[in-house]
């Protein structure tokens, strides 16, 4: 019976290493609090685990998580739905909601080759400028180029979001990416 309990554990560790920035001693950490600590929260968990993996699919319009064919930004009417704003995945546009900064639309494109031109297009009607808020890479600047191109045929003005040095941080601790970036878009003051 103990080698199976043991087996258990390893078994719920192993899972918990399958999530972004978990490393193994993060995970027996997890592990541990979840059989050892609070086995109640862990039920609620693994119940919310559960309901989320049965319920939440993509929007047929935009691709972001949704219950309904419809997510919730692409049914809201009171929405600016002359900007589109164009993200590599779902999770970018919970972050830009959380910002309360913006209130477009959305269209994910996690990978030219996922891209749906036609149903891009469709995703263009009554749009006027396309925001590109991509993280800084050569990937996604070729990305951003081959989308542009695709679309050159519609009147649309686009843009991307700024890049380059996040406020209250030291220059030695910027990448030299967003350092160059940053010198790239300096602005007049």
């Amino acid at each position: 019976m103990k080698h199976s309990r043991i087996e258990a554990f390893e078994n719920l560790v192993a899972a918990f290493e399958t999530f972004p920035s978990i490393g193994r001693k993060s995970a027996i950490r997890l592990a541990y609090h979840t059989v050892a600590v609070d086995s109640f929260g862990a039920m609620k968990l693994a119940h919310a685990i559960e309901s989320a993996v049965g319920t939440i699919g993509w929007c047929t319009r935009c691709h972001n998580m949704s219950c309904d064919e419809l997510c919730a930004v692409c049914s809201d009417e009171s929405r600016d739905s002359s900007i589109l704003c164009i993200v590599q995945s779902a999770k970018d546009i919970l972050t830009i909601e959380e910002s309360g900064q913006y209130n477009g639309l959305y269209y994910v494109i996690s990978q030219l080759s996922d891209l749906d031109e036609v149903h891009l297009f469709r995703a263009l009607e009554g749009v006027s400028e396309v925001i590109f808020a991509f993280p800084p890479s050569i990937a996604t600047d070729t990305m951003i180029l081959y989308i542009e191109d695709k679309l050159a045929d519609f009147d649309l003005l686009f843009t991307k979001i700024a890049q380059g040095v996040p406020a209250g941080v030291e220059l030695e601790n910027i990448d030299q990416v967003s350092l160059s970036k940053a010198l790239q878009s300096r602005v007049k003051i």
